[in-house]
């Protein structure tokens, strides 16, 4: 039978798509708590994606990723955009809980019509950001935003599931922190787009600057591909905001203008639906393990009757049917 909520989500649609931020809030609500109108929500959403500017912000914690964020929006409203934030806290293993601080450093934009921020738990997901991520940038992109900014929960050296789902992505650096030597390593430091060096009024911000640049010169790089820029901001000072914004212009130029905007929305779209698959798969898999399937093969592996690949292939075979 089809639930109320499944019968509200035309109505919610067109509120958001008026920019109604309460139907928006819903909508993303509904994203989270893998409600069964989902399929619906994705269906009236699906006409209106790929419109928006998908910005992914990360880096360690402390390097400044939200007063960054703030301070993004503020120019990026000067300029016309509607804007939607979309960051992601780390949630309590114990509880499941966060504290979503990002709303409380955010509060300049709070009576903006023309901006929508949304905190979220990352609800113990790796990678940075919240398994639900992906669903709610397509709802804020239906809603109407021009730009969308996704800032991650504060991460370490493998945690780069943001560069699947933005379009240009910003790893945020400060000087004394140990990045520029990090900058060797495989991780989160070879996903960036755009470096930006934050809190760049600290001592060390030169050699930071440097370091980074003398590792990118290092690397190799075919004719016409992209080379990561590297700006300087004090963001909580508003320093240096226009040097990023125009950084994110020439990536955006460049992605147009060598067909790879379409290779990566392609790209995204490829993991999000894999991630949903799987998610299906999972729930089957659970349904298994409540039956007899599952454990049968378990034992069998368990006394050496049956290998674990042979039963893994049992076990497909029983979601299959």
């Amino acid at each position: 039978m089809t639930s109320r909520r499944s019968r509200d989500v035309p109505s919610l649609v067109a509120k958001a798509r008026e920019g109604d931020a309460r139907s928006v809030a819903r909508l993303i609500s509904l994203v989270e708590n893998g409600d069964p109108a989902l399929p619906e929500v994705a269906a009236a959403m699906a006409p209106h994606a790929g419109r928006a500017q998908v910005i992914g912000l990360t880096g360690a914690p402390g390097v400044g990723k939200s007063t960054t964020t703030n301070v993004l929006v503020r120019a990026l409203r000067e300029r016309g955009d509607r804007v939607g934030v979309l960051a992601v806290d780390p949630s309590s293993p114990f509880t499941g809980g966060a504290i979503l601080g990002d709303r409380i450093r955010m509060q300049d934009h709070s009576g903006d019509s023309g901006v929508y921020i949304r905190s979220m738990s990352s609800r113990g997901q790796l990678g940075g950001l919240s398994a639900a991520t992906p669903q709610a940038v397509r709802v804020l992109e239906g809603a109407g935003c021009d730009v969308i900014l996704v800032e991650t929960v504060g991460v370490g050296q493998a945690e780069v599931e943001i560069a699947s789902l933005a379009d240009t992505t910003l790893v945020l650096l400060a000087p004394g922190m140990g990045d520029a030597i990090q900058a060797v390593k495989a991780g989160v430091l070879e996903i960036a787009d755009v470096f930006v060096i934050n809190k760049a009024d600290r001592p060390g911000a030169d050699a930071t600057y440097r370091d980074i640049q003398g590792m990118l010169a290092l690397g190799e790089r075919g004719p016409g591909e992209w080379r990561p820029q590297v700006v300087r901001s004090v963001a909580a000072k508003g320093e240096g905001v226009d040097d990023v914004v125009a950084a994110i212009g020439k990536h955006r130029d460049w992605l147009e203008g060598t067909d790879k905007l379409r290779e990566r929305r392609e790209h995204r779209a490829a993991t999000e639906i894999s991630a949903l698959a799987l998610g299906t798969l999972r729930a089957r898999m659970g349904d298994l393990s409540g039956g007899t399937a599952l454990p049968d093969l378990a034992a069998r592996v368990a006394t050496g009757e049956l290998d674990p690949y042979a039963a893994a292939s049992a076990l497909l075979a029983a979601l299959g049917r």
